[in-house]
């Protein structure tokens, strides 16, 4: 086993890693020996093809099939330098004022984590496309949320010289995602943070962590031979989402009893929608994403946003199969998507385990309540659909594969409530938080308001696994503002905490 040596360890490069690693680059280069561990490759300009499955291996985790054990849910995350950041919409929201409040963590303010958010806005080249440059897919869902009187509002994007291509969930082929892998960590770099690719960290000691790295076979090389190495550090800060971070806690078997590790784990289930319309419209060119409607938020519980996504993507979630599923296909052209999302509330039966051989377990339920803001949103989706001139909607617990026009009067009979029911209806996430959530006692919570492990004070998490509840809005921004939150307590605190 091979050794290395650093003051602070940073394991992870999403959202949360990629933001430690720059703001502790003051840090490094003032000497103090900060190194950033990621699990996936740093891909090459050559590496972005644009085919679905292809970037699938490439640039998530289980090639974003990581299935709950009960099969249930599909959950999709980032593996790659950058993480989820890489193959996200780059959609930009501030968590409101009541979501913080909601959240209830002693020292934890609306207003500080705002400013913050704020700060990343701005980093990341976050506005408003010009509504002249967005597609048909996105308008047609925004005039009809307007017509219906639904409150409809444009998502703000972290986006420079946008080509159009919609190939966002597959990694921008044209460097146009202001991802962590695009500003933050080459400051970092810059800085003199040293990053190391394809590398997986199996568990931590004490001050130390254990990290096996082995080239994908793509990407840039790593910084490091292939091996295992044992990594000494004064300082880590467990970055790997909601699903990894918990998971390399529980292997790591730390020195206190932390009841709430992996627990209240939130999803925002989500359900691929979709509209057929008579003609073709532009749909697989121009950002996916440009709408969302929060009418139904504190109602009944769900956001709906435009999408788009991909042939096999859209064939998974079309529930049936034979000639009508075809013939839906074939007509992709003419297809507009919604995605739906429910606001799900933090269960400690919803965790992270590990089983025998340290690989993590999902376990989330389907709840009724979750259960019932889907089916207001299929509900809501197809009046939209209508509205917006389709002439067909697929509802994935519909009585008959698509509804035409005339069961429009009465979805409730053609949308049953019976029919919502897990297994039957396709349900993924790619808004994983929770798992090692804020708070005040090891009893209910896993670090405290700054990110540091209750009882362990040299370990740290910044990554959205904080979260004590669902965000309610797309948690990336959020992410980033409590990652800034946390290097700054470890700047404050380095003299301390970095000694020999």
């Amino acid at each position: 086993m091979k050794e290395k040596v650093y003051d602070i360890v940073i394991i992870g490069s999403g959202a949360g890693g990629g933001t430690v690693a720059k703001e502790l680059g003051a840090l490094a280069a003032s000497g103090a020996r900060v190194a950033l561990l990621e699990w996936g490759p740093e891909l090459t300009a050559g590496d972005y093809t644009g085919r679905e499955l292809d970037m699938a291996r490439k640039l998530y985790v289980d090639s974003g099939g990581l299935l709950t054990r009960d099969g249930t849910l599909t959950l999709a995350m980032g593996r790659a330098l950058g993480g989820s950041t890489v193959v996200y919409t780059g959609t930009s929201l501030v968590m409101p004022e009541r979501v913080v409040n909601r959240w209830a963590v002693p020292g934890l303010h609306a207003e500080d984590l705002q400013r913050r958010s704020h700060k990343y806005l701005e980093e990341n080249n976050v506005h408003l496309q010009d509504e002249r440059d967005l597609n048909e897919n996105n308008l047609l869902f925004a005039q009809a949320c307007r017509r219906l009187g639904y409150g409809v509002h444009q998502f703000p994007i972290n986006v420079k010289d946008c080509k159009g291509s919609s190939l966002c969930n597959l990694g921008c082929p044209h460097g146009a995602k202001q991802g962590t892998h695009r500003v933050q960590i080459p400051e970092a770099r810059r800085r003199g943070v040293e990053v190391v690719t394809h590398c997986r960290v199996t568990h931590i000691g004490d001050r130390w962590c254990e990290a096996l790295v082995r080239p994908w076979g793509y990407g840039y090389p790593s910084a490091w031979e292939p091996g295992i190495y044992k990594v000494r550090a004064k300082v880590i800060v467990v970055c790997c989402g909601a699903v990894h971070s918990p998971a390399l806690l529980l292997r790591s078997r730390l020195p206190v009893d932390l009841p709430a590790l992996g627990r209240y784990l939130t999803l925002h289930p989500a359900l691929i929608l979709v509209g057929e319309h008579p003609r073709p419209i532009t749909n697989f060119y121009g950002h996916p994403k440009s709408f969302y409607c929060d009418h139904f938020m504190e109602s009944h519980r769900f956001l709906l946003e435009t999408c788009m996504y991909f042939p096999f993507t859209t064939a998974k979630n079309l529930i049936g199969f034979g000639p009508q599923h075809s013939r839906m296909m074939h007509r992709m052209d003419r297809m507009q998507m919604i995605l739906a999302l429910a606001l799900d509330p933090a269960l400690p039966e919803n965790r992270v385990r590990v089983d025998r051989r340290g690989t993590p377990v999902v376990d989330y339920r389907l709840t009724p309540p979750v259960l019932d803001s889907l089916h207001e949103a299929m509900k809501a989706s197809a009046r939209i659909f209508f509205e917006a001139g389709a002439v067909r909607v697929h509802a994935p617990a519909g009585r008959i594969f698509s509804l035409g026009v005339e069961c429009g009067d009465r979805l409730d009979h053609w949308i049953p409530r019976r029919k919502v029911q897990p297994g039957r209806i396709s349900v993924s996430s790619a808004h994983l938080m929770g798992g090692c959530r804020m708070g005040t006692s090891p009893s209910d919570s896993v670090t405290d308001g700054w990110g540091q492990v209750h009882g362990v004070p040299w370990l740290f998490v910044a990554d959205s696994s904080l979260f004590p509840r669902c965000s309610e809005v797309n948690p990336y921004i959020t992410v980033m503002a409590l990652a800034d939150r946390v290097a700054e307590g470890i700047r404050q605190r380095s003299q301390e905490l970095c000694a020999s």
